[in-house]
């Protein structure tokens, strides 16, 4: 394990803290099949009722499905629902 690694466990030992509060790391949390939050997320990409393509720090996220929308955007989040078929993410090259 790296030195950079060890660092950062520690602090989440130390401060209990989410991960997802203290780097760009995305936070998805998915509801059932027709609801997801993502968090921590550069911008939208592409948006169709069908297919949705977001940047992250570390890749693309896309979701596919039917009737999908955005429903609530921040700075911080974003919700989408609808139909959701399938979800994956491309990992960003660096």
């Amino acid at each position: 394990m790296n030195n950079k690694r060890k660092l950062t466990n520690r602090i989440d030992s130390m401060l209990e803290m989410p991960k997802e509060i203290y780097t760009n790391l995305p936070k998805i949390t998915i509801m059932g099949f027709e609801e997801m939050m993502i968090e921590n997320y550069k911008n939208i990409l592409e948006y169709e009722d069908y297919f949705v393509r977001i940047n992250t720090h570390i890749g693309v996220l896309n979701i596919n499905g039917y009737g999908l929308n955005l429903e609530k955007m921040t700075d911080e989040h974003i919700r989408i629902i609808g139909k959701i078929e399938s979800i994956d993410l491309e990992r960003n090259n660096d």
